[in-house]
């Protein structure tokens, strides 16, 4: 049996109201006042949003220069390195991860200059949880445009347009955050994935997750996809890689 390379293929239709079904999409959020990032964040992971918090504009351009996101909500009075500066710095490396940025004062001048150096939308405080989160989905959908990815690796197939696993051609039923971690492998096309990378797109960078969870969710998978050909390979020293088979 000879290991195949998983790939995209092609582009189809992605609907709005399906990516608000998405589970797993991952945000940044950046934000000093504790109590408010908490109510957020906690308000966003119940809405299906995989969310990293972070409290200070220095460890938020660290984090945006080693990680993918889907979005960023980013305050702008921070400590360390203020949101407008972290905003410049990302787009100054061509990094177009969409940016709302949270504000307390609205005034024009400060959302005129935000605008111009590459921020996608303003929402003044306070907001309401609904409209934040309509926002945040509006920019995802906006960013992603009219197409999305069909991925497939062997008898596995991701459907963008139905946001979907089918193995062998039958529905495939993961939770969440199963979702989350086959996609991860599937994207990246054949190249493994580290325990970290994993923890990090399937986990908040808060939360408090034994590594052993990776283990976990990787064994579950593995039992789902069991028999039809496709599997996760452990590559020691590397991490996991998806793998198809195919007759010689």
């Amino acid at each position: 049996m000879i290991p195949i390379r998983c790939d995209f293929l092609v582009r189809v239709p992605y609907s709005a109201y399906q990516l608000r079904q998405e589970a797993g999409m991952r945000i940044l959020l950046v934000e000093d006042e504790t109590e408010l990032a908490h109510w957020v964040a906690r308000a966003l992971e119940q809405g299906g949003f995989v969310v990293e918090h972070v409290a200070d504009g220095l460890l938020a351009d660290t984090r945006l220069q080693a990680e993918e996101y889907d979005a960023v909500v980013l305050d702008l009075r921070l400590p360390g390195k203020d949101g407008l500066s972290v905003l410049k710095a990302m787009r100054g490396r061509d990094d177009r991860t969409p940016v709302l940025i949270l504000t307390a004062q609205d005034t024009l001048d400060e959302r005129v200059r935000g605008l111009n150096l590459g921020a996608d939308d303003y929402l003044p405080k306070p907001f309401a949880l609904a409209e934040l989160e309509a926002r945040i989905l509006a920019l995802i959908r906006r960013s992603r445009g009219r197409a999305h990815p069909r991925l497939q690796c062997g008898a596995l197939v991701f459907d963008g347009e139905t946001r979907s696993f089918t193995l062998g051609g039958a529905p495939l039923a993961l939770t969440p955050r199963e979702s989350t971690l086959l996609g991860a492998l599937l994207a990246r096309s054949g190249q493994p994935l580290t325990k970290a990378q994993l923890l990090d797109k399937v986990f908040s960078l808060d939360a408090d997750v034994n590594p052993d969870a990776i283990e976990v969710l990787i064994y579950r998978l593995r039992k789902k996809l069991s028999g039809h050909g496709v599997t996760i390979v452990t590559l020691r020293g590397f991490g996991y890689l998806l793998e198809a088979e195919a007759t010689a």
